[in-house]
């Protein structure tokens, strides 16, 4: 019967997004961590139920409105608050994405009741979960990191968007140099010579789009050129830089609104 009742679901992987050293999503129900430690730091989220948890020898809780970030070294455990368990989702980051010297603040305030930076991890995670999506991605957490050091050092940082109309008109035209290969955010940032965050933001507020979002959609401008040429969709993928087929339909469908065999079908 506790066999039954005892309910453990995992799935983890590592993207092909720099500083993440694994993605954790799980479901228990009755499992308890004992004391441990990671290399990397643990940035949770909790989607049902309750986790509590020992850090440095204080009892701390992530209920699914918060988000927690555990320091690497520093001995935790976890375990279920609630009678039905909790269904977590961890990202582990290496130190590229923050730095040693906040793992004292972090220790001192591990959970972090901030609805916009919990939304903005549930999009990253999405993000994660979907192959060829990787730009928007690396965006997305290069954003959260910024929003966590905030919450760490929040004397020296700042969320504001400021405007640098040149820096995101070079991002403009170095993605529509790499429409099909591509880039990847610390790459383009290397390339202009400005930080990433700075670099997505000043894009975003020039504009109105993210960098990941303004390159789909030069993508599938491609892609319809394409398919009324008639090409097949599985064709069209590879030509224009998608993952896959299905890759190109996610986004053709969110921008077309119909799939890419539907619009191709419709060619007169």
């Amino acid at each position: 019967m506790a066999a039954a009742r005892d309910r453990q679901e995992v799935s983890a992987w590592r993207p092909s997004v720099p500083g993440v050293t694994e993605v954790f999503h799980a479901h228990f129900t009755e499992y308890a961590y004992p004391m441990h430690v990671h290399e990397a730091w643990t940035l949770l989220i909790v989607d049902d139920g309750a986790v509590r948890y020992d850090l440095d020898r204080h009892e701390h809780g992530t209920p699914h409105d918060t988000v927690s970030l555990l320091p690497p070294h520093v001995p935790h455990n976890g375990s279920p608050a609630t009678p039905h368990g909790f269904r977590k989702r961890v990202l582990y980051l290496d130190s590229t994405r923050l730095a040693d010297d906040l793992i004292g603040p972090a220790v001192d305030s591990p959970d972090l009741a901030d609805p916009v930076l919990r939304l903005r991890v549930g999009q990253l995670h999405a993000a994660l979960a979907r192959p060829g999506d990787e730009l928007e991605a690396d965006s997305r957490l290069t954003l959260i990191g910024d929003r966590l050091r905030a919450h760490l050092r929040p004397r020296t940082l700042t969320d504001v968007p400021r405007r640098d109309p040149v820096l995101a008109r070079r991002l403009r035209e170095l993605l529509d140099e790499r429409v099909v290969p591509g880039i990847g955010l610390d790459e383009a940032a290397a390339v202009v010579q400005a930080h990433p965050a700075h670099l997505v933001r000043a894009f975003s507020t020039a504009y109105g789009i993210a960098p990941h979002q303004y390159l789909m959609s030069r993508r599938v401008d491609r892609a319809r050129r394409l398919l009324l040429e008639g090409r097949s969709p599985a064709e069209v993928a590879v030509a224009t830089g998608f993952y896959d087929q299905s890759h190109l339909s996610r986004h053709f469908r969110k921008l077309v609104g119909v799939p890419p065999g539907r619009y191709r079908g419709s060619a007169r």
